[in-house]
């Protein structure tokens, strides 16, 4: 039996559940994005998961991850005009990125942002998504 990714014990199931196949490059591909959690691109992904499974194509990897983001399994994360970048924390967060490595990490949300009452919104709106992102430099950019 294949290993089960031990971040996520209902990956077998979401896939599953969502009328996708288990493959080998699934796999593969959400196992990357659970090992650095550094936020890679496509391209990032396709170049760690070739270490296991050589073969594997760009495509496979671009349809692997609209897969894993279909099953709620990853999310994507837009910075600019850059790149889409992948992240499996499905936690509310935001994101911190790099002004000069560019580098981008998860931070938490303080609870008023989940709701929408950091910010004074007008009457009778309601929020169903937060993204924050905070542009900054990292402890290693900031010497």
């Amino acid at each position: 039996m294949p290993k089960q990714p031990s971040s996520n014990p209902g990956y077998e199931e979401r896939i599953s559940h969502n009328g996708h196949r288990l493959t080998p490059q699934r796999r593969e591909v959400y196992e990357v994005l659970l090992a650095e959690r550094d936020h890679p691109t496509a391209t990032e992904v396709f170049l760690r998961a070739k270490k296991k499974i050589p073969g594997i194509s760009l495509a496979t990897v671009y349809n692997c991850l609209e897969t894993l983001v279909d099953c709620g399994l990853a999310r994507q994360v837009n910075v600019d005009r850059e790149a889409t970048r992948y992240c499996p924390n499905l936690n509310a967060h935001g994101h911190f990125i790099c002004e000069r490595c560019g580098k981008v990490l998860d931070v938490p949300l303080a609870k008023g942002a989940l709701s929408g009452q950091l910010w004074q919104l007008p009457k009778h709106f309601t929020v169903s998504q937060t993204e924050v992102t905070i542009r900054g430099l990292c402890p290693g950019c900031d010497t």
